[in-house]
């Protein structure tokens, strides 16, 4: 399955919303990369297994699940998760991609794909599970802005990075 959606970041329309910079909003996803209990219900544990230069090989207990992901990262552009397939899930991949049409007009595009069926190769109960999976993923990623935007507010998202 591919799935991919859009989150627009700054809005000039909108004045009661604070804008970010590109480096605020690059500090907050890899913050998720780092801190994902912060963005993620069920995370109880993080460790960073190996890192190296734009890259790091980390492994998330979220209960009796263990997730094994290898992190890229291409400064102040995008973050790429792969995710190694277990015995307990399929694995896959996320992107998450800063864009800028314009000067300060930040989006963030994420993209997912998983081992699940593509459109119109399922029945109607797998397409249930597959319009839930959806609306998890960007649910899960309009929360993350909201959190990274909280954070920024607060100044943690200012210095270097």
């Amino acid at each position: 399955m591919h799935y991919e959606h859009l989150i627009q970041i700054n809005d000039p329309a909108d004045p009661m919303l604070t804008p970010l910079s590109r480096q605020q909003l690059w500090r907050g996803l890899l913050r998720r990369v780092e801190r994902p209990g912060e963005f993620l219900v069920g995370v109880e544990a993080v460790r960073i297994v190996e890192r190296g230069e734009g890259w790091l090989k980390r492994e998330m207990q979220l209960g009796n699940l263990l997730v094994c992901d290898h992190v890229r990262f291409e400064h102040l552009h995008s973050v790429h998760f792969d995710t190694a397939p277990s015995e307990q899930h399929q694995g896959g991949s996320m992107h998450m991609q800063i864009e800028e049409p314009s000067e300060g007009a930040l989006f963030v595009r994420f993209s997912y794909h998983t081992p699940l069926l593509e459109d119109g190769q399922y029945n109607a109960e797998e397409a249930q599970l597959i319009d839930y999976v959806k609306h998890a993923y960007r649910d899960t990623d309009v929360d993350a802005i909201r959190w990274i935007r909280e954070l920024a507010e607060t100044g943690e998202l200012d210095g270097e990075g």
